[in-house]
């Protein structure tokens, strides 16, 4: 992995993949991807983000192989109708990157599934959709869920007594919970996996602190993070550079399944992609088999 960059990317022709998010770090996956001679298809809630993508990535890789499907996460039906779509549409797919996320906003919102969003958004939206595309995951080549964590992970815990935050919300710790859960849920995907012989390699990824508009979109432009975001935006290393774990479990042949990857330098902050320190918290494998069970009570998804 020593100076590993998406130049070290092997060829995507001939693979597929859905990428969840239309900006930051969904786009420059997606774009890189695309580079690669791969076909993408950028999931998002926004048609207009999603055009934008496409004629972004379009006019960097003129030739690319790249479309827009419309998903909102924080809606379990919208989740459903894109599984259905893809099924209806293709008989495979190799690659799904579940990227797409909200942070911290100051007041707690809901989903339309009555979820409260971080945890909705973020996690138990991406859980429904690996369960809806898993057939075609399991009919692709090489196949490999990445799922997104964050640093934030290192101080999450997940409160199984008030799951959707309606006793008392506070930002940062409910995201840090989602972002856990992401993780938590990544290693027992690998396992169920490996035990049920579905040929799905999971894994998970974090981008260190990237210069994305997270900290704009939902704690605010104004806040103290979005502040931070805008002021001392030197010290957020590009989206392009942020991505290259994700990329690297995505594509990597060194890349070994049930893993976690992240930036290399700085406390994990930024820098080439390596292994990520796992948050003791994520390996406990009790608490990952009840989450899971929550996860299908929740969403109303099964796996097999």
């Amino acid at each position: 992995m020593v100076k590993w960059t998406a130049a070290d990317m092997p060829s995507q022709k001939g693979r597929s993949a859905v990428v969840t998010g239309t900006g930051g770090l969904g786009l420059e996956t997606a774009l890189a991807l695309a580079r690669a001679g791969g076909e993408v298809i950028i999931a998002g809630r926004s048609p207009e983000k999603g055009a934008d993508a496409v004629a972004r990535i379009r006019r960097e890789e003129p030739y690319a192989n790249v479309a827009f499907k419309q998903v909102d996460l924080a809606n379990l039906r919208s989740v459903a109708y894109l599984g259905e779509r893809l099924g209806d549409q293709r008989d495979s797919l190799d690659l799904l990157v579940n990227n797409a996320g909200v942070m911290t906003p100051p007041n707690r919102q809901e989903t339309a599934d009555g979820f409260e969003l971080q945890l909705g958004a973020n996690y138990l939206g991406h859980f429904a959709l690996t369960a809806q595309l898993l057939p075609l995951l399991k009919n692709g080549r090489d196949a490999r869920v990445v799922s997104l964590s964050s640093i934030a992970a290192r101080n999450g815990a997940i409160d199984f007594d008030d799951l959707n935050a309606a006793k008392g919300y506070r930002p940062m710790p409910v995201y840090s919970q989602s972002k856990l859960a992401c993780l938590m849920f990544a290693f027992e995907l690998q396992r169920r996996s490996a035990a049920g012989g579905w040929g799905v390699t999971s894994l998970a990824a974090h981008p260190g602190i990237s210069r994305t508009n997270l900290l704009h979109n939902a704690p605010g432009r104004w806040s103290g993070a979005g502040l931070a975001r805008s002021m001392l935006w030197f010290l957020f290393q590009p989206a392009a550079q942020g991505v290259l774990p994700t990329l690297f479990a995505a594509t990597s042949p060194q890349a070994r399944p049930g893993t976690y990857y992240g930036p290399a330098s700085l406390g994990e902050t930024r820098g080439r992609p390596a292994l990520a320190r796992t948050p003791p918290q994520a390996l406990d494998r009790a608490a990952a088999v009840r989450l899971w069970r929550y996860s299908e009570a929740l969403t109303g998804v099964r796996f097999p």
